[in-house]
């Protein structure tokens, strides 16, 4: 098209500048007429190339500022930023653009924060395990069950926190694999349960379990959603003192079972409590990495579930999730 209209454009100028000069013979009595449309044409093809040349630079400059800021992206400068102008569709490419390299930016801030809390996460066992081998090593700890045994925790400590990590991470891609089985809730809730039977009882908590009659079964990976409520149940055990309650129900929603863990812990403050979900994130009193409400929430939401939690200081604290029945 551009083609097109260059080759014509030139035609015209060629033939009203031949016309002017004499080149071309126009008959008498069209001499004005013609002469006066010739320089009609003229003056109509200069301004009309003005006119092109202002559009094209109107285009020119925020076109440029947008292959500037694609090369700063290219070579990592996330925080560029391009201006809004020009015309509408370039300025929708310009919204576009910043909107990608503001994510962008937010993923590698994510990434450089997530490397390192894994590194401090990382350092403290092993920082452990490594004391102690020297010390046995050199003779200042006795080879004993006692010291064998704290090295032993540390190496289940280092390998929870690359288990939750893996399944964070495959889940937050998209890429875990849940295989589903059809659960009977009733069942499934006591044998987790049973498992801190003994270990309530040693602290001097009660465990009391409510499940509504008639609730349906519910498609999910049996195991995947095991280690949700073994994390909730784990965590109300470590902040609910002794002649303190954890109460697990279990409800009947909209086309969900929901599953709740209380207890009469001593809560969650205000502030804490919206990023508890978010991983890495421990309060002051909290231990252990900071991983297992994220990957808690990661699973259940991979179920097609959700979770949240409500907590008062002092009065303990309230988690609930829900999973699609079956």
């Amino acid at each position: 098209l551009l083609f097109v209209m260059a080759v014509g454009i030139s035609t015209i100028v060629l033939w009203a500048a031949a016309t002017l000069l004499g080149a071309v013979v126009i008959p008498h009595t069209w001499d004005g007429f013609v002469r006066g449309g010739v320089l009609a044409v003229f003056a109509l093809v200069v301004i009309g190339l003005m006119g092109a040349l202002r559009v094209v630079r109107r285009l020119a400059s925020p076109v440029g500022d947008l292959i500037e800021g694609a090369a700063r992206v290219a070579e990592g400068e996330y925080s560029v930023r391009v201006a809004d102008r020009g015309p509408r569709e370039i300025r929708g490419l310009a919204r576009a653009f910043n909107a990608m390299a503001e994510r962008l930016q937010r993923h590698d801030e994510q990434r450089r924060s997530l490397l390192a809390d894994v590194s401090h996460e990382l350092r403290t066992p092993l920082t452990v395990i490594q004391g102690n081998l020297e010390g046995l090593l050199d003779g200042v700890y006795p080879r004993d069950d006692a010291h064998l045994s704290s090295v032993l925790e540390e190496t289940r400590v280092l390998s929870r926190l690359i288990e939750d990590l893996r399944t964070l991470a495959v889940a937050e891609d998209a890429g875990l694999k849940l295989v589903k089985v059809s659960v009977g809730v009733e069942e499934w809730i006591r044998e987790i349960l049973a498992a801190f039977t003994a270990q309530a009882d040693s602290t001097g908590v009660t465990l009391n379990l409510q499940v509504a009659p008639g609730l349906p079964p519910v498609a999910m990976d049996a195991e995947r959603i095991r280690q949700v409520v073994t994390n909730l149940i784990d965590n109300a055990l470590r902040f609910t003192p002794p002649g303190g309650t954890i109460s697990v129900t279990c409800t009947r929603g909209d086309g969900t079972v929901a599953v709740t863990v209380a207890d009469t812990g001593s809560g969650i403050s205000a502030a804490d409590l919206p990023r508890i979900f978010d991983r890495f994130y421990k309060t002051r009193s909290s231990g252990g990495a900071g991983l297992g409400l994220a990957v808690a929430k990661r699973l259940v939401e991979a179920h097609g579930g959700g979770i949240s939690a409500e907590s008062t200081v002092g009065q303990g604290t309230r988690i609930r999730f829900t999973l699609p029945v079956d």
